[in-house]
């Protein structure tokens, strides 16, 4: 009796064993997608040789997969390149221009491109739902009202206290509220206090822990504000990476407690970042060639042709892109801009060229500036002027400086492998070949086996 009870026992035993391994090979597999905004590559890659000690994130180079470059879009900043890393095309196919919308007389109170309803094509969100997977993201641009299970957007309007009320209202209904009373209150908007990422790395811990997600985005501010304020590779810079490198390790030793063995782990970057200690304001110039009119309170009245400002370059709009007069007036005014050293003026693009490189399909020329150099946006005062010493992006993405970051680890990741330059639009495609989503409509190729 004792014997058949004990075979009895292990034959129980070898049946849960059996049922635990074939329900976690039925459970999808947990991505979890990291941006660090403002992560050059280098600080990774080269880190000893700019002091950075960031071992959670030194593991990828050894661990998993990486590029020593990910060449981005036009134009190299926050709002489309982020929009690209989950699509995987071009701004003009995707439909996310610029950080702000272009907005000549400044009607929109300084609007972003906040609205999913803007993006053109599927996202690996929605590639995730297509697949009855759910969904989490924090913070991640271009969100409100995307088909995600459950949602904090980036959002923001007056930056006062009432921001709060809006975030929650334009959040999953509830969550913000549950997870407030849980861990704290959430650092939303345009936040970028040295607590805010800290802030959202819980919430992110949390939503794994509470939600279990197959995939979650997370966007981490903090380096690309102090790299703008002091330039890359500052002391402070460092300071606030070796902060995030630990938020990322926490995150990642929740996400492979909660999931071991079916975990990939991406960290991104949506650019890189050049000094500046100069600045081009193209307003003066345009506004003493009579390509724009200003009314007696100071604000733009009427306008021809315009600049739409990006950091480290410009695009040039004109109202009607089929007057030939105006686009010869707005040539022969940044030709003789450009022909001047001191204008810190890298390339000037035409609309062809511009158009062919899925850039800004609105305007009729794009301004690309040195590094360090930054555009300015004020209508009166010099064209060129030095600046405080700082940090910029927005340049074109072919510039080392404005190169992005990509790191990747996971089951049957190859270890220690270098993939070069890469392509930003490689980046969704990639993602979603390794956790078995399908994306067709990415331009971008898949880089792994």
């Amino acid at each position: 009796m004792h014997a058949f009870c004990r075979r009895l026992r292990l034959l129980l035993t070898a049946l849960l064993i059996l049922t635990g391994v074939c329900r976690a090979q039925q459970q999808p597999p947990l991505l979890v997608m990291i941006s660090v905004d403002g992560l050059r590559p280098d600080y990774i890659t080269a880190a000893q040789a700019h002091g950075v000690k960031a071992p959670n994130l030194r593991r990828f180079l050894t661990e998993g997969t990486y590029a020593d470059s990910v060449q981005g879009v036009i134009p190299t900043v926050t709002y489309p390149s982020h929009t690209t890393l989950v699509t995987g095309v071009w701004p003009a196919t995707h439909g996310i221009l610029a950080n702000t919308t272009f907005d000549p007389l400044q009607k929109n109170s300084q609007g972003w491109y906040w609205y999913t309803e803007d993006i053109r094509v599927p996202t690996l969100w929605d590639a995730a739902a297509q697949a009855g997977r759910t969904t989490a993201s924090i913070q991640w641009p271009v969100t409100v009202g995307a088909h995600i299970t459950w949602n904090i957007p980036e959002f923001w309007r007056a930056s006062t206290a009432d921001d709060a009320k809006l975030l929650r209202a334009v959040a999953t209904p509830g969550l913000l509220q549950e997870a407030t009373s849980a861990i704290g209150e959430y650092s939303g908007g345009i936040d970028t206090s040295a607590a805010s990422d800290t802030t959202r790395g819980r919430y992110a811990q949390w939503i794994l822990e509470k939600k279990h997600p197959a995939m979650l985005t997370l966007h981490l501010t903090k380096l690309d504000h102090i790299e703008h304020e002091t330039g890359p590779f500052s002391p402070e810079a460092v300071a606030v990476l070796e902060e995030l490198d630990a938020i990322i390790g926490q995150i990642r030793e929740t996400a492979e407690r909660l999931a071991p063995g079916r975990v990939f782990i991406a960290v991104v970057s949506d650019h890189g970042f050049a000094k500046t200690d100069a600045q081009l304001n193209l307003f003066p110039a345009f506004r003493a060639a009579q390509l724009f009119s200003v009314d007696d309170k100071g604000k733009i009245s009427d306008w021809k042709a315009m600049p739409w400002v990006t950091g480290g370059s410009a695009a040039i709009v004109l109202k009607d892109p089929s007057d030939a007069a105006i686009l010869g007036q707005v040539r022969e005014l940044l030709n003789k801009l450009a022909a001047d050293p001191a204008n810190g003026i890298d390339r000037i693009l035409d609309a062809d060229e511009l158009h062919k490189r899925g850039g800004y399909p609105l305007a009729s020329f794009f301004v690309g500036l040195k590094p360090g150099w930054r555009t300015g946006s004020t209508l009166e005062g010099p064209v060129a002027s030095k600046i405080k010493p700082g940090g910029t992006h927005g340049e074109l993405p072919d510039l080392p400086d404005l190169r992005a970051a990509f790191f990747l680890s996971g089951p049957g990741v190859p270890a220690a492998r270098d993939l070069g330059a890469i392509d930003m639009r490689d980046v969704a495609p990639t993602l979603a070949h390794v956790v078995g989503l399908s994306l067709p409509s990415a331009d971008g190729k898949n880089l792994l086996p």
